[in-house]
């Protein structure tokens, strides 16, 4: 699957709002159960914690669902 940008507008953005700005968790509770879960990872590694800064060019990826953080120029 692609990796579709998802544009944030300033840096640098938590891993747990990020995964709802792309729509890869539905609301915050999902997101800290993905997490809780271990199902996310960043940049390929798995990522344990909701409060993680991203920044721009990270690959947020949710199973199969892949999103890169993309600063809105």
């Amino acid at each position: 699957m692609s990796t579709r940008d998802v544009p944030i507008t300033g840096e640098p953005i938590r891993l747990g709002q990020f995964l709802k700005l792309a729509d890869l968790a539905d609301n915050g509770s999902h997101a800290k159960d993905l997490i809780d879960a271990e199902e996310v990872t960043v940049n390929g590694e798995v990522e344990t914690r909701r409060g993680r800064q991203l920044a721009d060019g990270d690959i947020v990826a949710v199973g199969t669902e892949k999103a890169r953080v993309s600063l809105a120029r």
